[in-house]
């Protein structure tokens, strides 16, 4: 299938995942309640975040404040600092402008998707994971262990969603424990 394909179908893939948020509430075990959207953007919520310090780093570095301060929306499976490890400060500089946009683009799907939004869907599919285009074209796959969200890579990289959400004007800011990159 053709990329043109591809991206065509991402937001449909959206669609269908957020379509599927009613059913989130006996998924998550809890009141399943999203947070209340915040006024911010994207690239505000990950710099008012301390554990994303390192993040907010690449996303400078890789000149995409304004993408993530624009109209979206977007997912951002955010590293934390602890996860980002030295890959951050090694992504500094002009030099390195180029591989810190490869690695947000691989950690952002188009859409707004919630927790709710991606256990809905993964209940829907009988727990065999749901997968979704990320902004370089690379696949994403959401699966259940116990009662925590997986994230994998096509490369096989992992990483799991972790501390809270951030549902924000243009989008939603996801925390992850791991890179969804291999580092090569």
């Amino acid at each position: 299938m053709s990329n043109q394909r591809l991206w065509a179908l991402a937001p449909l893939m959206v669609l269908s995942l957020a379509a599927c948020g009613g059913e989130a509430d006996k998924a998550e075990g809890g009141d399943g309640a999203t947070p209340a959207p915040s006024s911010k953007t994207l690239a505000a919520a990950i710099g008012d975040e301390g554990d994303l310090d390192t993040l907010e780093g690449v996303v400078k570095n890789a000149g995409l404040s304004d993408v993530l301060e624009g109209k979206g929306p977007y997912t951002v499976f955010a590293p934390a600092n602890a996860a980002l490890g030295t890959a951050g400060a090694d992504l500094a500089g002009e030099a390195m402008k180029a591989q810190s946009a490869a690695l947000l683009r691989a950690h952002i799907v188009p859409g707004a998707l919630t927790r709710a939004d991606i256990m809905a869907a993964i209940e829907r599919s009988g727990g065999g994971g749901v997968q979704i285009r990320t902004m370089s074209d690379g696949l994403l796959t959401f699966s259940k262990d116990g009662d925590a969200v997986v994230v994998t890579a096509a490369d096989g990289a992992t990483a799991r969603l972790t501390g809270e959400e951030k549902v924000v004007s243009n989008g939603v800011v996801q925390p992850v424990d791991g890179v969804l990159v291999k580092a090569g």
